[in-house]
């Protein structure tokens, strides 16, 4: 039976460091989410909107707010990793954002605009980072030190995921 939570499998990490390849992959993963959050999304109701992918967990709204709002946070972990040595950031309550009055029966269009000028400056960051770059890391309070490689691939992975929660339950809907 497929576990609705994670339609993808969950995360599993690569080894470190990434080859080139891996990188190219991942970022091109990266580059494509706009495009892909605003096709799961286009053409739904606002009632679609607010239907949870599972039972207990998030609407479509909720995924598509949720999607910028933690590649936002990502964004500037990889700025701060690059320009700090070895920064301690900041953890956020995801379930809490998600509860937050922007999301609750805001318009998606807002963070579709978000997610694609996000990921504009993202890729073109993460396309002009060096091998050297990619080890870089930072202190996750709860993780401990994770380098910028380790980022990569848990952001490429995460953007699908979500996405693919949106698509899955049109699926099963018929939407």
């Amino acid at each position: 039976m497929e576990d609705l939570r994670y339609p993808i499998g969950r995360f599993t990490p690569k080894g470190a460091p990434l080859t080139p390849e891996e990188r190219t992959s991942f970022i091109e993963r990266i580059a494509a989410v706009p495009g892909e959050l605003r096709a799961a999304v286009d053409g739904l109701t606002d009632e679609r909107l607010d239907t949870p992918y599972r039972e207990g967990g998030w609407s479509s709204r909720q995924i598509a707010h949720h999607i910028p709002d933690s590649h936002l946070n990502a964004f500037v972990r990889f700025k701060l990793a690059l320009t700090e040595d070895v920064p301690t950031i900041k953890p956020y309550d995801q379930e809490a954002w998600a509860a937050l009055g922007d999301v609750q029966g805001s318009r998606v269009g807002a963070s579709l605009a978000l997610i694609e000028g996000l990921h504009e400056r993202w890729v073109a960051l993460l396309r002009a980072m060096t091998p050297r770059d990619f080890g870089r890391g930072l202190t996750h309070p709860e993780m401990g030190r994770i380098d910028l490689d380790f980022l990569l691939g848990l952001y490429a992975w995460h953007g699908l995921h979500h996405v693919t929660q949106i698509v899955k339950l049109r699926q099963r809907e018929g939407w």
